[in-house]
């Protein structure tokens, strides 16, 4: 059955966010996979294993046989189910597996003898799809303008970045902050997948001839900062957002206290405030060393002190203390040493009005 649909327009399968149908093993999709796509696989870890070895020792037509040994009966009838719910759900995606081979022209055809429909596969698989992200990625990224928004800790650069169309918001994508205290509820993506999803960002934006990104070091937290992204980051034009003392106070609250204690109430319920308190104890050990332990030791107290304040009474008020302390005493220097590096480069500075009149006007 060798006329069933073969895509490979990948462009248009990633600007139309076309619902992917990943038949790969479960271990295969945990080392990289693309936003949205569904995990549905024909083999598991152990029959990809098996299937594997037989096909080294034994070759390709012994290998084919094993695998309809392994998934037949009740067992294959059900794993075209699970196909074809996604089938009858989403009738314009398309399935893939590693290479587009084998296994995709398998799955379209037992969806096809079941059915009737003849549910497309991808030209090259998954590994095409990512070589062709590899690639846009230093396309766009050589094109395109880049303006690099920066500011000291808590002035408000993520909200401005979400206020303009032209934003790629690294960190969003990176699910950390990008400093001691950056962590979220949930961990960070493989580097794999959050190069993919800012890749197929950069692809939805292409329309656009200037991209706006956060000032930001090697790392994001674990993740890497692919190079290509980073070299035009360092050739490219600043723009400052400064802000005062008492707005940075009051966005830093609302972003790591109140937003934080409500993220890890949703999610651990009874036991949020235990894992929120975590979060902020082990964030201010990370910095330890830096701080020196009698600074550390008076921001642990201080730190302590709102904790069970804001359990008991609800009352947010001891944390501003140590927010500014942090903020003034340690961000503050390691900031305006590091923008110094840079200050060339800088081609604007405003309050957050200011910066984004001048960007969206630009």
């Amino acid at each position: 059955m060798n006329n069933l649909e073969e895509i490979n327009n990948f462009s248009q399968i990633f600007k139309g966010s076309m619902p992917l149908l990943d038949i790969r093993a479960p271990i295969e999709f945990a080392e990289g996979s693309f936003p949205g796509a569904l995990n549905q696989p024909l083999m598991t870890n152990e029959e990809r294993h098996q299937i594997g070895i037989c096909y080294k020792v034994k070759g390709q037509e012994s290998a084919i046989k094993l695998g309809h040994e392994l998934v037949k009966g009740s067992l294959k009838e059900q794993r075209i189910g699970n196909w074809l719910d996604f089938v009858n759900k989403h009738p314009t995606g398309a399935l893939y597996c590693f290479r587009g081979g084998l296994r995709s022209k398998i799955a379209q055809e037992w969806i096809y003898e079941q059915s009737g429909i003849s549910f497309p596969r991808i030209q090259g698989g998954y590994k095409a799809l990512r070589s062709f992200l590899i690639d846009e990625m230093s396309r766009i990224t050589n094109e395109k303008k880049f303006l690099v928004l920066g500011g000291q800790t808590g002035c408000g650069k993520t909200l401005l970045l979400n206020e303009l169309d032209n934003s790629i918001d690294l960190e969003g994508f990176a699910n950390h902050r990008g400093s001691a205290f950056g962590n979220d509820v949930t961990p960070q993506p493989r580097q794999i997948d959050f190069e993919n999803k800012l890749t197929i960002e950069l692809i939805k934006k292409e329309i656009y001839n200037v991209f706006l990104i956060e000032d930001e070091g090697n790392n994001i937290g674990m993740i890497h900062m692919p190079d290509v992204i980073k070299n035009k980051a360092r050739q490219s034009d600043i723009i400052i957002l400064n802000a005062s003392l008492e707005e940075r106070l009051n966005i830093s609250l609302k972003s790591y206290v109140i937003d934080m204690a409500q993220k890890f109430s949703e999610l651990h319920g009874d036991f949020g405030f235990e894992q929120y308190s975590n979060y902020w104890l082990n964030s201010l050990a990370k910095i330890q060393k830096r701080l020196g332990g009698d600074r550390y030791n008076i921001l642990l107290k201080q730190l302590n002190l709102a904790l069970i304040n804001h359990q008991k009474n609800e009352d947010l008020s001891d944390y501003l203390p140590l927010i500014e302390s942090l903020l003034v005493d340690y961000y503050d220097p390691m900031y305006n040493y590091q923008i110094d590096q840079k200050k060339q480069r800088i081609v604007f500075r405003g309050n957050y009005k200011e910066v984004t009149s001048y960007l969206k006007e630009g």
